[in-house]
């Protein structure tokens, strides 16, 4: 038999038989019982026999219907108990989470919010996968994906939880050394790392408070695909980088590098839990965004 097997019309013919009356499984199914009844009309149909000798006072199963009412009533149990533990496992936080993360952000942001979360929802595991490239949620199966940037129009959907600002910072040795580049222009004689995940990453934008823009190609002896990375040079001295608060902060405040070019900014991303569309989504989903909202939410994060 080529086609599926018409499952509603044989749920429903289960609950004829158990109900024993068209009438009272057209109520509990929530069907008008022409509906019901076409159903067991398209069975008969399709087999080729009469599954029920109905007379205005009584229904009984014919010798046809018997043999089938035993598999249906099976099918109709084996649905109910499949969509009852579906609705069980969106109801409560319960199975694995994946979730998509740049790597520094990973390691030094949400991994020290994780033994929290999987102390309040013993049952939700978390799959992080750390990484600065481009994931793509939808094709490589990601419940959520972090994002630090100013998003580009997409078919994900977005929720915004707090800025990120970025700095462009050198190390007191190298400003000694090259001098204080005091406009984005000067940056053409300058050393600088490269980034190589950024929208445009041979090109560094700048405005100011006036809206004048600058547009500066940066060149140097390093180039990586993860921010971090280049934390060892630029504290040695050897160039210039633009790197977000949650890479170079610490270093910021502990005077290892100066910020420069105080009066000119990169654009401003910001942190962004990015989701494939539709809905609704699993509680165990749920949970983690909200769980991550609340802690990365601007009055928490430094």
């Amino acid at each position: 038999m080529s086609k599926l097997p018409d499952f509603e019309a044989l749920a429903i013919f289960a609950k004829v038989v158990e109900l024993r009356s068209f009438a009272a499984a057209a109520t509990e199914l929530a069907l008008s019982k022409a509906t019901v009844s076409k159903a067991v009309g398209r069975l008969e149909e399709r087999l080729g026999a009469r599954l029920f000798n109905r007379t205005s006072r009584r229904l009984a199963l014919t010798d046809a219907g018997r043999t089938l009412a035993v598999r249906a009533a099976q099918l109709l149990a084996d649905g109910e108990a499949a969509e009852s533990e579906a609705l069980a496992q969106s109801a409560a936080p319960r199975g694995v989470v994946r979730l998509a993360v740049p790597m520094t952000f990973g390691v030094n942001v949400l991994a020290p919010l994780l033994p929290d979360f999987l102390t309040q929802y013993p049952d939700v595991a978390v799959d992080m996968h750390l990484s600065d490239a481009m994931v793509d949620l939808i094709g490589e199966g990601f419940d959520i994906g972090v994002r630090i940037a100013s998003l580009p129009d997409s078919s994900l959907v977005a929720r915004r939880l707090c800025a990120m600002p970025r700095h462009t910072v050198a190390a007191p040795s190298y400003l000694e050394r090259y001098g204080r580049p005091t406009h984005p222009m000067h940056l053409a004689q300058h050393r600088c790392f490269a980034y190589a995940y950024l929208s445009t990453p041979n090109v560094w934008h700048f405005t100011n408070a006036t809206g004048e823009e600058a547009t500066v190609r940066p060149s140097g002896q390093l180039r990586v695909n993860n921010g971090e990375a280049v934390l060892p040079a630029l504290i040695a001295g050897l160039g210039i980088a633009d790197l977000p608060d949650f890479i170079v902060g610490d270093a910021i405040a502990a005077g290892q590098v100066e910020v420069i070019l105080k009066d000119w900014k990169q654009t401003e991303g910001a942190v962004h839990l990015v989701m494939p569309p539709g809905g609704p989504r699993p509680a165990r989903v749920e949970v983690l965004i909200e769980f991550l909202a609340d802690r990365l939410a601007p009055a928490r994060h430094r």
